[in-house]
C-alpha cells in the first residue's frame, strides 16, 4: 500500500469516528428526553445549576455549558434577560455587576456593549470568556444535552422564535410558579413542542389541590417542588400523588429548597441529602451545584448511565 492510499484510509476512518460520536451525542440528548417523558423512570437525572459553574468556567458561560456535557449531565440550568436592543443573552442576575467586569442593568446595555465584557469566575477573577446569547448558547447544547431556561417567561414569544431558528423546541424545559389557567393562557399554542415544568411552593396554601389542577388539564412531564421546613408533612404526600403521573425534581443548591438535604450535606453524608431526596421523597431529577458530585453517588448507586 502507497502512502497516498494510507492516508487516505486513515482520513476516512478518522471521518467515520467523528460521524459516529456526532451521532452518539443526538442520540443521547434524545435518550434524555425520552426519559423525562417517562413517568415510571427509576433512575435519576442530573440538572447542571447554571451549568458547571465550579470548574475553571464562569456561570452560564459556553464553556460552563461544555463542561456539564463532557460529564455526562442530562439537564443544563440557563437564566435569560433581554438588553436594550431587545437580544436575548445568558446571565443569573439583571445587571453584569456580579458576573463581568462591568457595571449596569442588562436592560440598559446594547448587546455589542454586554459583549465587550469579560466574565468572573466562582472566585471573582476576571476571565476571557464573553457573556453568551441564547441562540449561541442553545446552538453549543443542541443534540447534546437538554436545557431548562429561566427567567424567559417574560418574553417567551422571542424565546420560541429563537427555539424554532436553532431547531431545539423538543430540548427545552420551560418552568414557572403560574397557576393552570395563566399558564394555558400565556403558553398554550407551544405546549404541543415545549415541556412547561409546574413549580410548586410546598409551604404555600392548597399545594396538592394546584398539582392536582395541572395533572388534570396539562398533564405535565414534571414538577419541581421547593419547601424549606424538613418536617413538613407535604413532600411525602406529593410523592403519592405524582407517582405515575409526573417526574419529580427537587433543587439541592441550598437549604431553604429542599428542607435542608442540599449540596452542602451532601459533602458530609450524601445518603442524608441525595439519598433521602431520591428514596423518601420520589425525586427522579435533581438541580445540583455540583454534579460531578452527584454523579458519582448516583453512578455508584447504578442511578445514572
Amino acid at each position: 500500500m502507497n502512502s497516498r492510499n494510507y492516508i487516505a484510509i486513515l482520513l476516512f476512518g478518522l471521518l467515520c469516528g467523528l460521524f459516529q460520536a456526532t451521532d452518539l451525542q443526538a442520540q443521547r440528548a434524545k435518550t434524555i428526553r425520552k426519559a423525562l417523558m417517562n413517568p415510571n423512570y427509576d433512575k435519576v437525572l442530573v440538572v447542571a445549576h447554571r451549568g458547571n459553574w465550579r470548574s475553571n468556567a464562569p456561570e452560564n458561560s459556553l464553556a460552563a455549558i461544555d463542561s456539564a456535557i463532557q460529564m455526562k449531565v442530562d439537564i443544563v440550568e440557563l437564566d435569560v434577560w433581554r438588553t436594550k436592543d431587545g437580544h436575548l443573552v445568558l446571565m443569573h442576575d439583571n445587571t453584569v455587576d456580579r458576573t463581568t467586569n462591568g457595571k449596569g442593568r442588562i436592560a440598559d446595555l446594547t448587546l455589542e456593549e454586554i459583549k465587550r465584557l469579560r466574565l468572573k469566575d466562582h472566585e471573582g477573577n476576571v476571565t476571557e470568556h464573553t457573556v453568551p446569547t441564547l441562540e449561541e448558547g442553545l446552538l453549543r447544547a443542541k443534540g447534546k444535552i437538554m436545557v431548562n431556561l429561566d427567567k424567559a417567561s417574560g418574553f417567551f414569544d422571542q424565546v420560541y422564535a429563537l427555539l424554532e431558528k436553532t431547531g431545539t423546541t423538543r430540548m427545552v424545559i420551560m418552568k414557572g410558579s403560574q397557576s393552570v389557567e395563566e399558564v394555558e393562557q400565556k403558553f398554550g399554542k407551544y405546549l404541543d413542542k415545549v415541556i412547561f415544568m409546574p413549580i410548586v411552593q410546598l409551604d404555600s396554601p392548597d399545594p396538592e389541590q394546584k398539582a392536582k389542577a395541572f395533572i388534570e388539564r396539562l398533564r405535565p412531564k414534571a414538577f419541581e417542588l421547593n419547601y424549606p421546613d424538613a418536617d413538613s408533612p407535604v413532600p411525602p404526600r406529593m410523592k403519592s400523588l405524582l407517582k405515575g403521573k409526573s417526574l419529580i425534581w427537587y433543587n439541592t443548591l441550598w437549604p431553604s429548597l429542599c428542607g435542608g438535604h442540599d449540596d452542602d450535606l451532601a459533602l458530609k453524608d450524601p445518603d442524608k441529602s441525595y439519598g433521602y431526596l431520591i428514596d423518601t421523597l420520589g425525586a427522579r431529577i435533581l438541580q445540583t451545584d455540583r454534579p460531578d458530585y452527584l454523579l458519582e453517588y448516583l453512578r455508584k448507586r447504578g442511578l445514572h448511565d
